[in-house]
Parts: structure tokens; C-alpha cells; sequence
């Protein structure tokens, strides 16, 4: 497992890469957080927590999930 956790302010992204199965949900769903062209590429504090965890939650493998503080 090759899990990765993004830290924000209010809430956190973990993402594990062996899982993901390249939807983009995610990068479609809040392009300002999850942007494959920027490092880190998942930046959870550029939209509001609330809209973070929404998007996390249409990741059809499970990739992506909310870690909570």
C-alpha cells in the first residue's frame, strides 16, 4: 500500500496511488485542490473542508479518503 496523506488546516487527504483507478472525480469535482500538475497535487486547504470531503466521497475505488483531525 502506497498511502500519502495531504495535510490541511481543517481537514485532511489520504490518497493511495495502488488504488486509484484514474476516474477524476476528484480532479473534475475541484480541479483547485486536486491538480495533477502542481506539487504537492493535492492541496486540501484550497476550498472549503465541507467541499473537500464531498468530492473525497465520489472516489469510485476508495483511493481518496477524508482523515479526520
Amino acid at each position: 500500500m502506497s498511502r500519502k496523506t495531504y495535510t490541511g488546516a481543517d481537514v485532511d487527504v489520504s490518497f493511495d496511488s495502488e488504488v486509484c483507478r484514474h476516474a477524476a472525480e476528484c480532479v473534475r469535482g475541484l480541479p483547485a485542490v486536486f491538480d495533477t500538475q502542481a506539487r504537492p497535487w493535492i492541496q486540501p486547504d484550497n476550498a472549503p473542508a465541507a467541499d473537500v470531503v464531498e468530492v473525497v466521497g465520489r472516489c469510485p475505488s476508495g483511493a481518496l479518503r477524508i482523515e479526520r483531525q
